[in-house]
């Protein structure tokens, strides 16, 4: 019966024992990893195409107060929708905005339906020297209109290191919650969502606000992903290969 090894060449053989172990753990997250991002592309290339086909299908009326409870991401980012109601310009808004067309603001109108809902509605964008109505050269829509446009859900907070000020009246971000809140709206009467509208054929060019602007862009970077994760194990793997047959050649 052969004797346990002892000494340096069982210290070798511990050390081995554990970087193998260590390597499998490190390969084993590799994969996971890119298995997971696998996943995610499949979930976002779905994603996109539920978008596309809600952005080009025939509008619908925008969810009433039954439903709000219930309208999340998933089923009604951009969907496109219309209403017919009275713009209250007397509480309009300006969100800071960068866009195609440069810096500026965006301009919020509450939208009051017939049945005693408030619907903000994003009627475009604004320069910097359009801020005040009377210079946007033509008048604010009155009486009924109708609106088309996309669903789109609030932005609660702010923008990337910049809150918004109700009391001063500085918004970075969509947040129909405080919008509502800092223009006397009663909240269970707004809808949970803002509208983008869309851009209206026969505007007269360079009149304000210029609507139709909504960018639809998701990032798809996870077959990236998932190829940088299954590289570095392969790496892993060929590194570990290569150093178990250098050992071998020099009899450690």
């Amino acid at each position: 019966m052969r004797a346990a090894p002892t000494g340096p060449a069982a210290a070798s053989r511990g050390r081995r024992a554990a970087l193998l172990a260590g390597v499998a753990v490190g390969i084993a997250g590799f994969v996971l990893l890119g298995n997971w991002q696998v996943q995610r592309l499949a979930w976002k290339r779905d994603l996109i195409a539920r978008v596309d086909a809600r952005i080009h299908a025939p509008p619908v009326a925008a969810p009433g107060p039954a439903e709000w409870p219930a309208v999340d991401r998933t089923r009604h980012e951009y969907l496109r929708v219309q209403a017919d109601g009275r713009y209250l310009h007397d509480k309009e808004a300006l969100v800071q905005a960068s866009t195609a067309l440069g810096a500026g603001y965006w301009v919020l109108t509450p939208l009051a339906t017939a049945d005693g809902r408030r619907t903000w509605i994003n009627r475009g964008f604004v320069p910097t020297e359009a801020r005040d109505p009377a210079r946007r050269g033509r008048p604010a829509p009155e009486g009924t209109v109708h609106v088309q446009g996309l669903l789109r859900l609030s932005e609660p907070g702010g923008a990337f290191l910049r809150d918004n000020d109700p009391a001063a009246q500085r918004w970075h971000s969509r947040d129909v919650a405080a919008l509502s809140a800092a223009h006397g709206l009663p909240a269970g009467s707004v809808a949970p969502y803002f509208i983008d509208a869309q851009a209206e054929p026969g505007t007269p060019a360079g009149t304000w606000p210029a609507a139709g602007l909504t960018v639809v862009r998701f990032s798809d970077s996870h077959l990236v992903y998932a190829i940088t994760w299954y590289g570095l194990a392969a790496l892993l793997l060929g590194a570990t290969v290569y150093l178990l047959r250098s050992e071998r050649r020099h009899g450690q």
